[in-house]
């Protein structure tokens, strides 16, 4: 099959994670002849006197894993320090976004940023055609010629809302070679191609914080955002104080310090004000929301209102819904129904009504 690949698009840099699926995606592009190079990006984490420790993408030990696999395929291997730019990009937009009381995603910015940015570069650098990455996602093309970002076979792993960010020059350089098998699928390649990380766990958000806590690392990194302010009804009744708005998600529940005839929720945070606001699980819902700095994925948009399924987070279910681009960075969102969770700052991601196609993605504002 190699001698069918044009030789200005014949290599490939593979984002190399230790995992197996990224192992697995090499592995495969070696099998079809491709000029296969592993990279693997240092990030940035958390160090302190009481913290010494890798960012969990890209441990000791996920390092030697992912050099033993390039050893068994016979690929060069090699890692590049992207902590600055990781910081920059990822880490102080985390922050910066829980000071202003809203809660980001950091997978949307690493994918933007990072892995299609950066390593992108780095790819092209090298005179690679494709960066390949072994998310559950694939690409298609459009009778037009555009391309398309597709959701990957298996629904239990696809993982299209985090590369929703992507542009048509990014998915013209990106591959996704696992993005039609399904998990246990890769698990069985892995083993017949020999390679010891075929039953790996996946690895986890939250790279950069050493524990999980981000409580705790905002605390740490952002001291002034934890300052007490009031809790109010939706009436503006003070009824209590809190510690610190990024003490508090949208829908929690426990925490809240306050004794109520009937369950209270937190509906809101207004960081202008410094007000955590509450409501009973009536008040919860939301069917209306606005997604800013929009990315559509055919660099144009819809010119019209259309009818759309959307996720606002990566594991929420979609739901059917209008949207109606007000200007090519803001959209405006009706659902069908309301949701208890729309939280600022996440992703919005667009899907074809009652289809696998992604159309496109903003951040979730309550306003505009």
């Amino acid at each position: 099959m190699g001698t069918s690949i044009p030789e200005d698009r014949k290599r490939v840099v593979v984002a190399m994670s230790g995992g197996v699926d990224s192992s697995v995606s090499a592995a495969l592009l070696v099998e079809q002849g491709y000029e296969v190079i592993g990279l693997m990006l240092r990030l940035w984490t958390e160090q302190g006197p009481a913290i010494q420790r890798d960012n969990r993408c890209c441990t000791r030990d996920q390092m030697l894993s992912a050099h033993f696999v390039a050893r068994k395929l016979g690929i060069p291997f090699l890692v590049i320090d992207a902590r600055d730019i990781f910081k920059r990009h990822v880490v102080d937009t985390f922050i910066e976004g829980y000071v202003q009381g809203i809660t980001p995603n950091p997978c949307l910015a690493c994918n933007r940023h990072i892995r299609f940015g950066y390593l992108l570069e780095e790819a092209l650098s090298r005179r690679a055609a494709y960066l390949a990455t072994g998310h559950y996602a694939r690409i298609t093309r459009s009778d037009e010629g555009i391309l398309e970002l597709r959701k990957g076979i298996d629904p239990d792993k696809d993982q299209s809302y985090v590369l929703s960010v992507l542009t048509q020059s990014q998915l013209s350089h990106a591959m996704f070679p696992v993005g039609n098998l399904t998990k246990s699928e890769v698990r069985e390649l892995a083993r017949r191609f020999g390679l010891p990380v075929a039953d790996k766990h996946d690895s986890q958000d939250l790279c950069f914080i050493a524990d999980g806590d981000y409580r705790r690392f905002m605390r740490e990194t952002a001291a002034q955002a934890f300052k007490p302010g009031p809790i109010r009804l939706r009436s503006g009744t003070q009824i209590g104080e809190h510690t610190g708005l990024p003490n508090y998600t949208i829908g929690q529940r426990k925490g809240l310090g306050i004794a109520w005839p009937e369950p209270l929720y937190v509906i809101g945070k207004d960081a202008a004000s410094n007000t955590l606001w509450v409501g009973t699980r009536n008040e919860m819902g939301r069917d209306h929301l606005y997604a800013r700095d929009m990315n559509w994925i055919d660099g144009k948009g819809p010119a019209h209102e259309i009818r759309v399924e959307v996720k606002i987070r990566y594991k929420a279910r979609p739901v059917p819904a209008r949207v109606l681009p007000l200007n090519q960075n803001i959209t405006e969102v009706w659902l069908d129904e309301p949701l208890p969770d729309i939280t600022p700052g996440q992703g919005a991601v667009f899907y074809e009504y009652q289809g696998d196609k992604v159309l496109g993605c903003g951040l979730i504002a309550l306003s505009v």
